[in-house]
C-alpha cells in the first residue's frame, strides 16, 4: 500500500511533509490528510507468544515531563516487544497497566535487565517473581563515577572511583570474586565512617549516595556470569531511544492528542 509507505517515511525516517511533497508528487494538503487519517487510530496490536523475549531489556526516557516513553525489548534480537508513550516509571499503577496484559499473552521472561529504578524492580518482581533482575552495569558505573567526581580529593573517594571503573570489565566468576573482595575491603575501611558522619556537603553526600547505590546493586549485578544470555546493559534500548528522539524532533509541531498514536505507530513500524 503506497500510502503506508509515505506514512512510514514520515514516522520512522523523520521525513518532513515538504520532503514528502518533493518525493511523492502529492500536494501538502493530501499528505496532511493521509497522516491525520493514520494518526486517528492506533496500529494493530502485535500478539506475543511464550517464547517472545525470554531475556528482556526495560527502560524509559523523557520527552515531555512528567510522562515518559517506556520500552520492553528482546535482549538477544534487539526487537521491540512493546512500547508505550505516557507512562511514568515511578507510578506503580501505570507500570502494572503496561506489564500485566503481557502475562495473559504468554510472556514468560527469564530475566530483565534494568536500571536502578526501585519502582520498576518492585513491579517486575511482583508480576514475575521467578524472573532474574539484572542491574545495568553501565548505569551503575556512569552514576557512580559521576558521584565520585573525576578527580576526587579524599582517599576513600579515589578508591571508590577505582572500584566503579572496574564494573563493566567483570567477565568471569574470578573477576566477580575479586571485585566483591575489593568492595568488602573498602567497606571495612571506610563504610562505617562514611555512614556515621553527619556532614551534609554536596561532595560528601554524593559519596554516600555512591556507596549506598553500589551496596544495594551488588546482589543483582552478576547474574550474567551464570547465564551468558542475560544482557549486562540496556545499551540496545539507548540506541533505540536515540533514533526515536531524532525522528520525533522533525515533528515538533505534533499536537499533544496525536502523540500517543504517533508513538504507537513508531513502535509498530520500527521494531528495531
Amino acid at each position: 500500500m503506497r500510502e503506508m509507505a509515505w506514512f512510514r517515511r514520515w514516522v520512522v525516517e523523520g521525513y518532513s511533509v515538504r520532503q514528502l511533497v518533493q518525493q511523492s508528487g502529492h500536494s501538502r494538503a493530501w499528505l496532511h490528510r493521509l497522516i491525520d487519517s493514520f494518526l486517528a487510530d492506533a496500529p494493530p496490536k502485535t500478539a506475543l507468544g511464550p517464547l517472545t523475549g525470554r531475556y528482556l531489556l526495560f527502560d524509559g526516557t523523557f520527552l515531555h515531563r512528567p510522562h515518559s516513553i517506556v520500552v520492553l525489548m528482546d535482549g538477544q534480537s534487539h526487537r521491540l516487544v512493546r512500547g508505550q508513550f505516557g507512562i511514568r516509571e515511578n507510578s506503580e499503577p501505570e507500570l502494572r497497566a503496561f506489564f500485566e496484559p503481557m502475562i495473559g499473552e504468554g510472556l514468560r521472561p527469564r530475566s530483565f535487565t534494568v536500571d536502578g529504578n526501585p519502582q520498576v524492580i518492585r513491579v517486575l518482581r511482583m508480576l514475575w517473581p521467578n524472573a532474574v533482575i539484572q542491574r545495568c552495569l553501565v548505569h551503575i558505573q556512569r552514576q557512580g563515577l559521576r558521584w565520585c567526581r573525576r578527580f576526587p580529593r579524599t582517599p576513600y573517594a579515589r578508591q571508590l572511583r577505582q572500584i566503579f571503573l572496574r564494573v563493566t570489565g567483570i567477565a568471569t566468576a574470578a573477576d566477580r570474586d575479586a571485585f566483591l573482595s575489593l568492595v568488602a575491603t573498602w567497606e571495612v575501611r571506610y563504610g562505617a565512617e562514611i555512614s556515621g558522619r553527619k556532614e551534609t556537603g554536596r561532595v560528601f553526600s554524593d559519596i554516600k549516595r555512591a556507596r549506598s547505590m553500589l551496596l544495594r546493586a551488588l546482589p543483582d549485578m552478576f547474574h550474567y556470569i551464570d547465564d551468558p544470555n542475560i544482557s549486562t546493559t540496556t545499551n540496545g534500548l539507548e540506541g533505540y531511544f536515540s533514533r526515536l528522539k531524532s525522528h520525533y524532533r522533525q515533528h515538533r509541531g505534533l499536537s499533544p492528542h496525536k502523540r500517543p498514536n504517533y508513538f504507537a505507530w513508531y513502535f509498530y513500524l520500527a521494531p528495531r
